[in-house]
């Protein structure tokens, strides 16, 4: 059975919406991050990079990429149509996707949730934090582009939705306004039997109200 090691609300909350969406049955594993269980011996054997998501597949590879399980995902489960149909598109989803997970995470929120990790002085973290709050707001006005007319980032839900399903969740959690296409991708997410139980297993049941 494959092992998905996750922690609640954050990055690996996509992959846990997409596993829900392929209908996979596997074991979950909770990394506790704020207790350093990402950097303990046996989660290190797993995944050297000390970070999640990690999955690990019946054959005992281990994925440690957002993009990679979800790529993986998309192409092992055909029928669950996770990409688009066309090169042009399905390349336009993996960029958009990459843009979410490398730039709106991990340039900006990273900033406001680890922000020691740019700048050791404390005298400069606000600097670090406003630095993140500007690259999250300029890349959510370009994703507000990409959505213009549309429901989901391609003509229908794909692995880019649930990356940006996860920044979205995080700027409601900390009460960053999101552009108007953002929130209406944001409230439409919510709908999704799959994103509800997921949201409910990892006890933020609240979102959904």
């Amino acid at each position: 059975m494959k092992k998905f090691y996750m922690t609640p609300g954050s990055c690996s909350t996509g992959i846990h919406i997409l596993l829900e969406e392929c209908g996979l049955v596997f074991e979950a594993h909770l990394v506790n991050l704020l207790a350093g269980d990402q950097y303990k011996k046996d989660y290190l054997a797993i995944n050297p990079k000390g970070s999640v998501p990690a999955l690990v597949l019946d054959d005992g590879t281990a994925l440690t990429e957002f993009t990679e399980i979800a790529w993986w995902l998309a192409l092992s489960y055909p029928k669950r149509k996770l990409l688009p149909e066309g090169i042009a598109e399905e390349v336009r989803v993996l960029g958009l996707m990459n843009y979410a997970v490398n730039t709106l995470h991990a340039q900006g929120f990273a900033r406001i949730f680890t922000t020691e990790r740019f700048a050791p002085s404390s005298c400069d973290h606000e600097s670090v934090k406003a630095q993140g709050r500007q690259l999250i707001d300029k890349g959510f006005a370009i994703v507000d582009r990409e959505l213009a007319g549309r429901d989901y980032l391609a003509d229908h839900f794909t692995i880019a939705d649930a990356a940006l399903f996860y920044v979205e969740f995080w700027a409601v959690r900390i009460d960053i306004p999101l552009p108007d296409n953002c929130a209406a991708h944001y409230r439409r997410m919510l709908t999704r039997p799959a994103v509800r139980q997921v949201l409910a297993e990892e006890g933020y049941a609240s979102s959904l109200r």
